[in-house]
């Protein structure tokens, strides 16, 4: 195979592989809805941490004596390891309270853009939230 065929090959595969991975990639806006904050206090039942993106659950007590759990989307893995979250930041049992977006399906536990704040007052993960969008505004 000669030098420009090559190069043209390996040209097309990277765009390939660039829009694989644009089209793998949810929107934000399309999954959550910024009229619809959400603030919870609950127990950390389950952290998956995962690409694309890392995924807490937290259980919470309804006022009718029932539990919702919801799944609070993070960011991607590498993107909170650069601002200091690790795998051990939240543990189950632990009382956290998460303030975000709900799902634009309404039946979804489903929560997005969320800070989650520790018992003690700690955010061990920042995301725009409510409260950001606010100060943005």
């Amino acid at each position: 195979m000669t030098t420009r065929i090559s190069m043209v090959l390996a040209t097309v595969l990277a765009c390939l592989g660039l829009w694989c991975a644009a089209e793998a990639h949810h929107s934000t806006a399309a999954e959550f809805d910024t009229r619809k904050p959400i603030t919870f206090t609950g127990t950390v039942k389950k952290v998956q941490w995962m690409n694309p993106h890392i995924y807490t659950h937290v259980e919470v007590k309804t006022p009718d004596g029932n539990t919702v759990v919801y799944q609070v989307e993070g960011g991607p893995p590498n993107a909170l390891y650069r601002r200091g979250w690790r795998m051990n930041s939240l543990k189950v049992g632990d009382k956290v309270t998460v303030t975000g977006f709900r799902a634009k399906n309404e039946e979804s536990p489903h929560v997005g853009q969320a800070t989650i704040t520790g018992a003690d007052g700690k955010r061990v993960f920042a995301g725009t939230g409510p409260s950001r969008v606010a100060e943005q505004q």
